[in-house]
């Protein structure tokens, strides 16, 4: 059995990689539905594409597999997306010193996120539509007569 245990390190090494669900810094999701940091450190609604392009940057070796967290209850394409990164080296060391842990990592995503400038944009955006959308509100009417 342990014979079995060697040849699948050696024919599957992103078996050992950490797996990271974009639920787990979802500032939308309970701690019971996913969230795996803080609120106030974590982001609004991010994609596994945000998540692969910040840990890029950083360096690391990353693999975006096309998985459902198992406590989405939503089975739409925006919500799928699993995220392998390889924390360490074979021998247990980090590869990145400053990511010992899945937690620091976490961490990480959850201040570079919003610094993306696909997140800038759109946040320059919506504040126009909001307030257009508020002054055609003022617009309606009642019900109208019977």
């Amino acid at each position: 059995m342990n014979l079995k245990g060697c040849r699948r390190k050696q024919l599957w090494p992103s078996l050992r990689w950490i797996c990271i669900y974009p639920a787990y810094i979802n500032s939308k999701k309970t701690l019971a539905e996913g969230r795996r940091i803080p609120k106030d450190k974590a982001v609004e609604n991010p994609t596994h594409q945000e998540i692969r392009d910040v840990l890029s940057a950083a360096g690391m070796k990353v693999g975006v597999e096309n998985k459902l967290y198992s406590r989405e209850r939503s089975k739409e394409l925006l919500y799928r997306g699993r995220i392998r990164i390889q924390l360490k080296s074979d021998d247990g060391t980090p590869l990145n010193p400053a990511f010992p842990s899945r937690d620091s990592v976490m961490l990480h995503l959850g201040q570079m996120i919003p610094q993306l400038k696909s997140r800038l944009g759109k946040q320059g955006s919506s504040d126009p539509s909001q307030s257009q959308s508020g002054s055609g509100a003022s617009k309606k009417k009642g019900k109208g007569r019977r």
